[in-house]
């Protein structure tokens, strides 16, 4: 019988998402691949430091049993196959069980999602994330500068998602975008009984509520958040939306607005995905941050931000 990722969630993610390669891709912009491969080769037996997405990823294996493996990492780097030796070797450093990856020596891995039927994918290039997005998966442009994920939750993952052009579509801010504040309120009170439609994370929060009914023989928890702009009465939305799709969310911010860094360095998040800059760069000094680049708020000259 064929070996299948059925059943399993699957994170797909970048050597610089997973490990800190920013002075080596230093290199590598500056002079040229070869360059860049010898100095991975030279530094072969020398573990790279943790990148922005290790805490999450050591989080996600952690929910694996050896009798039942429900979640997979694979890497999927621009990487040539030599420099993926060190990232192999640096997680096995680490204690990071991870078997499979695909390096394609600086053509882009997107394509790769498919086969995979990955539920996300990390990556530090911009170009690779719009790719996947464009092909339907979840993907985020992540931040490498962001701050590190706390080790105050040891045993619990914490996931916080925006709403619009995040988990929900970006029906609403289209509205918001072309005709103001006011004029969004209004439709979101007229639509509060119809739910959003799914935005691109969905998929991702479907899988990690499938991962939190089964989790308990690990003694891992999963908390999640959703971290949006909305306030009363355009919250009601967002709520029957969640509660349509049967998915819970354990916590909910509705802030009107307000900065959302604050809330999330409270909250601890080993991640944070949000489709507006503004607010990944306040985000990313409370912890790791992905940029989620889609929906109007990413097109180009776009009218206002939220």
């Amino acid at each position: 019988m064929a070996t299948t990722l059925d059943n399993q969630l699957v994170v797909a993610i970048s050597s610089r998402a997973l490990f800190d390669f920013e002075e080596e891709n230093r290199v590598f912009e500056q002079a040229n691949d070869q360059a860049y491969m010898a100095l991975q080769w030279e530094r072969l037996a020398k573990p790279a430091n943790p990148g922005v997405a290790f805490g999450l990823v050591q989080k996600l294996l952690a929910f694996n049993l050896p009798s039942d493996p429900c979640v997979e990492v694979v890497v999927l780097s621009r990487n040539d196959p030599v420099s993926g030796l060190r990232v192999y070797h640096s997680a096995q450093s680490h204690g990071l069980s991870i078997q499979r990856g695909v390096f394609t020596r600086g053509q882009s891995p997107y394509r790769y999602l498919r086969p995979l039927s990955a539920h996300l994918f990390l990556s530090a290039n911009a170009q690779d994330v719009d790719q996947a997005l464009e092909a339907g998966f979840p993907a985020a442009h992540v931040y490498p500068h962001s701050a590190k994920a706390g080790d105050q939750h040891p045993h619990e993952l914490r996931i916080a998602f925006d709403g619009d052009a995040v988990l929900f579509s970006d029906e609403a801010e289209q509205v918001f975008q072309a005709e103001g504040l006011d004029a969004f309120v209004s439709h979101e009170k007229r639509q509060a009984q119809n739910p959003l439609p799914p935005g691109p994370f969905k998929p991702l929060l479907e899988a990690l509520h499938g991962l939190r009914q089964k989790s308990g023989a690990t003694g891992m928890k999963i908390r999640t958040a959703l971290v949006t702009a909305r306030s009363a009465p355009a919250h009601e939305r967002a709520i029957r939306t969640l509660m349509n799709w049967q998915i819970e969310i354990d916590e909910a911010f509705f802030l009107g607005g307000l900065d959302k860094g604050g809330f999330l360095k409270e909250f601890e998040p080993d991640f944070f995905f949000d489709d507006q800059t503004r607010h990944c760069d306040s985000a990313a000094s409370a912890g790791p941050t992905g940029h989620v680049r889609s929906g109007v708020a990413n097109r180009p000259n776009p009218p206002k931000s939220t």
